[in-house]
C-alpha cells in the first residue's frame, strides 16, 4: 500500500520570507494537492536567538494571501503536533540519548577558545577547510577521548557540553534525488554536526530529520543550498533505524540575479527597485520597510504563475496557468536542475494579463477608491470612460490613478525630459496656434480634433513626433499615456484650453 504524499515547508522565522521561500512552499503545495496528500506547515524555531518578532505571522498571512492552504500546522493543529519546534524540545532530547546509547553520538566539551585554537592549528597546518571531524575530534575533549569516569564528573558539575553526531571515516554517502539523480559524498567532507546545544536545544540538522520521520513526511521539497548538507540527515536516518522510512528528496535550482549570475539577494532587488519580499516588511531594528509584491500591485494569482514557472516547465508551450490548472499539470520530474533568471519583467507581464482578465466592474472599483481616497468626486461619470481608455495600458491596480489621475486634476508637473529635448520656439509656436484653434472647435470629438493637428503641422512643416509629446505634457504632465486625442475629448475643450494657456504661461520660452 503507498503511503499518503506529505510534504512539509519548513521556514525559519529569522525576517520576511524570500521569494525563493515562497517557491519552495508552492512546489511543495503543487506536489501535495497533485497527489491528493497533506501540505504541512511546520515552524523551524529552534535557533532563539534568531528569532524576529513578527516573523511568523508574516509567514501565515503570507500563505493567506496566495491561498496556500494549509492541512497541518501551529494553527491548523493536526495529528503529528506541535508543529513549532521550539514546543519539541524533550522529543529530540529523547532520540539524541538514543544516539549516545548506540555510540552514533558523544558528548563534547571544548570551550569556543578550544575549538578556535584547534581551527588555528588546522590552517597552520593548510587544511583548506579546518573543521570537527573523524581526525581532529582524536584530541579535541569529548566522550570518544576522555576517561569515562572523567566525562560523568564533568556532566555532573555542569561542565557545558553538545552532542556531536559520530561521522563514520572515509565513506561515501549515496542518496537519490528526485531532480538530480544520484548524489555521492565522501565523509570526509563532512563534520561532526552538533544536534543537540549546551543549552538542550536541537540544530537544525538533527531537529529537520527527528520531525520529518514522525510527521510521516514522504517527500523533502528544498532548495538546492541544503544538497552538502543532505548526507548528515541520510546518515541520521541510518543511525536512528529509520533508514526503510527515509523521505525523497528533490532539491530545486537556485533563483539567479537578473543577469544570470549569482543568487538573487535583497540587495539586487533594492538597487533594481523590484520586490522580494511577499508582502511588506518593517525591520523590527531598524525601523526600515521594504514594500512587497502585494504592496506594489502584483495580484496573488499572477505572483504563483510566475514563481512555478521559475524553475519548473509545461509539457507544452502554455504560460498562463490557475492555481488548478497548475496542481494538475505539475511534476517533479519537469523542474530542471540548473540556475533561474528572475526576470522581473515576465512578472510585470504575468500581472498584467491577470489584470485585464478580470470583470470590468472589479477594475473600476480600483479607480473608484482611488478617486475616493483622494477626495475627488465622479460627478460626471469620468471613471468608466477613463478605465476603457487605460485598461490595455495598466500593470498594476494603482496604474488606473497614478497613469490616469490627470483625467480629474491638473498636471502641476511636467516631463523633463519632453521639455529638454521638444521645448523650442516652434513648438511653442504651434502649440499656441493649437489652443487658438480649439477656442471654436466643433464638435469637440477625438476625430476632428486628430485632424486639426495634423492640418496644422502639416501647415507649419513640422514633424508630428514633435508636436504631439508637447501636447501630451501639456494637458497631462507626463511622457506618455493613452489616446491623446481621446483624452483630450474626456478632459473637455473647456479644461483643455485651460491646461495649456496654464503651460504656456508657466512657460513662455523654451527651456
Amino acid at each position: 500500500m503507498e503511503r499518503t504524499v506529505r510534504v512539509r515547508f519548513a521556514p525559519s522565522p529569522t525576517g520576511a520570507l524570500h521569494i525563493g521561500g515562497v517557491r519552495t512552499a508552492l512546489y511543495n503545495y503543487l506536489f501535495a494537492k497533485k497527489y491528493h496528500g497533506k501540505f504541512i506547515l511546520r515552524i523551524e524555531d529552534t535557533d532563539q536567538m534568531r528569532l524576529v518578532p513578527g516573523a511568523e505571522a508574516y509567514i501565515l498571512h503570507t500563505l493567506q494571501w496566495l491561498g496556500l492552504e494549509v492541512d497541518e500546522g501551529p494553527i491548523q493543529g493536526g495529528t503529528f503536533g506541535p508543529y513549532r519546534q521550539s514546543e519539541r524540545t524533550k522529543i529530540y532530547q529523547e532520540y539524541a540519548a538514543q544516539l549516545i546509547a548506540k555510540g552514533k553520538a558523544y558528548y563534547a566539551f571544548d570551550t569556543p577558545e578550544e575549538l578556535n585554537a584547534m581551527r588555528e592549528r588546522l590552517k597552520a597546518a593548510r587544511v583548506t577547510a579546518p573543521q570537527y571531524n573523524t581526525v581532529s575530534r582524536e584530541w579535541m575533549k569529548n566522550s570518544l577521548v576522555l576517561p569515562k569516569e572523567e566525562v560523568i564528573a564533568m556532566q555532573q558539575a555542569g561542565v557545558p557540553c553538545v552532542i556531536r553526531m559520530k561521522t563514520p571515516h572515509q565513506e561515501d554517502i549515496r542518496f537519490h534525488d528526485l531532480i538530480r539523480g544520484w548524489v555521492k559524498m565522501n565523509t570526509t567532507a563532512l563534520d561532526d554536526k552538533v544536534l543537540m546545544k549546551s543549552d538542550g536545544t536541537p540544530t537544525y540538522h538533527f531537529a529537520n530529520v527527528v520531525d520529518d520521520y514522525l510527521m510521516q513526511i514522504t517527500h523533502v521539497i528544498r532548495g538546492e543550498e541544503w544538497i552538502p548538507s543532505t548526507p548528515i540527515h541520510v546518515l541520521l536516518y541510518r543511525y536512528l533505524g529509520w533508514e526503510t522510512s527515509m523521505p525523497q528528496f528533490a532539491h530545486l535550482p537556485l533563483l539567479l540575479k537578473p543577469e544570470g549570475t549569482g543568487k538573487l539577494s535583497k540587495r539586487d532587488a533594492d538597487e533594481r527597485g523590484f520586490a522580494i519580499f511577499p508582502l511588506t516588511w518593517k525591520d523590527p531594528t531598524s525601523g526600515v520597510y521594504t514594500q512587497g509584491f502585494r504592496e506594489k500591485g502584483y495580484l496573488p494569482e499572477a505572483l504563483l504563475n510566475f514563481l512555478a514557472l521559475l524553475g519548473w516547465s509545461p509539457s507544452n508551450q502554455q504560460d498562463i496557468f490557475s492555481k488548478e490548472d497548475l496542481i494538475k499539470a505539475f511534476t517533479i520530474e519537469r523542474i530542471g536542475k540548473s540556475g533561474i533568471k528572475f526576470d522581473i519583467h515576465k512578472a510585470e507581464w504575468f500581472n498584467q494579463r491577470y489584470l485585464r482578465a478580470k470583470p470590468d466592474e472589479v477594475l473600476v472599483a480600483y479607480l473608484l477608491k482611488a478617486l475616493e481616497e483622494n477626495e475627488i468626486t465622479d460627478t460626471q461619470g469620468k471613471a468608466l470612460q477613463v478605465f476603457r481608455l487605460m485598461k490595455e495600458r495598466v500593470t498594476f491596480p494603482q496604474d488606473f490613478w497614478l497613469q490616469g489621475k490627470f483625467f480629474f486634476t491638473k498636471p502641476t508637473v511636467y516631463d523633463e525630459h519632453i521639455l529638454k529635448t521638444k521645448w523650442t520656439q516652434q513648438t511653442r509656436s504651434v502649440l499656441q496656434k493649437f489652443c487658438n484653434t480649439l477656442k471654436t472647435l466643433v464638435p469637440f470629438k477625438d476625430d476632428v480634433i486628430k485632424s486639426t493637428l495634423e492640418r496644422l503641422i502639416e501647415a507649419e512643416s513640422i514633424k508630428i513626433n514633435q508636436v504631439m509629446p508637447i501636447v501630451r505634457v501639456a494637458l497631462t504632465g507626463l511622457g506618455a499615456g493613452p489616446d491623446l486625442m481621446q483624452s483630450m475629448e474626456l478632459i473637455g475643450q473647456k479644461e483643455c484650453l485651460s491646461r495649456i494657456e496654464t503651460f504656456l504661461e508657466q512657460y513662455p520660452s523654451p527651456c
